[in-house]
């Protein structure tokens, strides 16, 4: 479940997290890290979830799950278990995360959800966020070049 699963996939778009799901790029309906807290982490879905995510395109800062209510508001801290301590195990196995962009974030597809190919997680630390409560945050580097992330995207990298 690790890795590229089919290099001609990258940069392929799903017209929702259903076809994400058959085409075993990230199981998860709804989840945003697909792992297993013994393992590591398969995937993560950037979706605008999270005030504190921020995304380069080459390089992301990547907020862990849980702390939030039903609607969406952060109410407590993040806690170091399921997707989070999946993603932390990624950088001590040194295993790269499929990174898959929704439309709701700026590098994302106009529709749909898109495969941008793996990114590796080097390193993380447990910050207050925007909300007051604490947060993992996690920062990846695409293993695309910047030319094949231009390609994939439609995005020119600014330097």
């Amino acid at each position: 479940m690790f890795g590229i699963l089919n290099k001609d996939l990258v940069g392929s778009v799903y017209e929702n997290r259903m076809q994400l799901s058959k085409a075993a790029i990230h199981t998860p309906f709804q989840a945003g890290i697909w792992g297993s807290q013994y393992e590591g982490a398969y995937s993560i879905v950037l979706s605008g979830g999270y005030e504190d995510d921020y995304d380069k395109l080459t390089e992301i800062k990547y907020t862990g799950q849980g702390g939030r209510n039903s609607k969406g508001k952060m109410i407590k801290n993040q806690e170091l278990i399921r997707g989070n301590k999946a993603l932390t195990l990624n950088i001590q196995k040194k295993i790269p995360v499929r990174v898959i962009r929704g439309y709701q974030v700026f590098y994302g597809p106009k529709i749909g959800y898109r495969y941008d190919g793996l990114y590796s997680v080097e390193d993380y630390e447990y910050i207050e966020g925007f909300s007051g409560f604490k947060v993992f945050k996690f920062y990846l580097k695409s293993l695309l070049s910047n030319l094949d992330l231009e390609n994939i995207s439609g995005y020119k990298i600014l330097k």
